[in-house]
């Protein structure tokens, strides 16, 4: 796992600029502040960029590790469900940085890993408020879920948009050759509310602040948050580095 932690230390960028977030300001995490519409390193803590400092920075504390297994729900799983890596993904489909994430990165995570049973992904909601189709869309691939086709959904509302709304939700469904009338029932009755809250909830405790979240790590062990719509190669490093330990 030091080898994990020294891959994510060096890639300890500013990500705000990667990832939707609840809110349309400026994000900086912890070690950076907000100096106008950037952020900056403050390893110090004393408010004051490093930059504009004399003296040299505090070391950069060690990420936090989070238990995988408490991330872990009644979440459909893509790969092998022994696979020894487990990434869960903390998703809004109306974000375009999920968006990006899905087009640019997912395919290759896919062929590369979850084909190989390598890694198995488990993918779960964080509808931010403000995206007016998230909510419904999120309800809808829990819906699919329920007669097995729960990522097909997930691919769909991806590569085919949301904008539709819960009519174009329905439409999927039918597409998919699902049962419609049980679909229909269950994304008009709100049922699948709590699902989304309760990823919701366990994202928020796992210090997912925005969109698209990531955890990846052993799947019997700790693993450590990726933020942001990183490229392949940032999912590559971790992933490779979790293997080889």
């Amino acid at each position: 796992m030091k080898k994990v932690l020294f891959v994510v230390t060096l890639l300890a960028v500013v990500l705000f600029i990667a990832g939707c977030t609840g809110s349309s300001k400026v994000v900086c995490n912890e070690p950076y502040i907000q100096v106008g519409s950037e952020c900056c390193l403050d390893q110090n803590s004393n408010k004051i960029c490093d930059s504009d400092e004399g003296g040299a920075a505090a070391p950069e504390a060690p990420a936090p590790l989070i238990d995988m297994a408490s991330l872990l729900d009644d979440d459909a799983v893509k790969g092998d469900v022994n696979a020894p890596v487990t990434i869960v993904e903390w998703s809004d489909y109306e974000c375009p940085f999920c968006g990006r994430f899905y087009s640019e990165t997912f395919g290759q995570i896919d062929n590369e890993y979850i084909k190989t049973e390598k890694v198995k992904l488990i993918v779960r909601d964080f509808p931010l408020s403000f995206h007016t189709q998230a909510q419904k869309a999120a309800e809808a691939a829990e819906c699919a879920g329920d007669q097995g086709k729960y990522y097909e959904m997930h691919n769909l509302l991806f590569e085919k948009g949301v904008t539709g709304g819960v009519a174009g939700f329905k439409g999927y469904a039918k597409e998919l050759g699902l049962n419609t009338a049980k679909f229909d029932s269950c994304l008009d009755s709100g049922e699948k509310a709590s699902e989304t809250a309760n990823d919701m909830s366990d994202g928020a405790a796992a210090g997912i602040q925005g969109t698209p979240g990531f955890v990846i790590g052993p799947s019997d062990g700790k693993g450590i948050q990726i933020s942001g719509a990183q490229p392949f190669a940032v999912f590559k490093q971790v992933i490779d580095a979790v293997l080889a330990e």
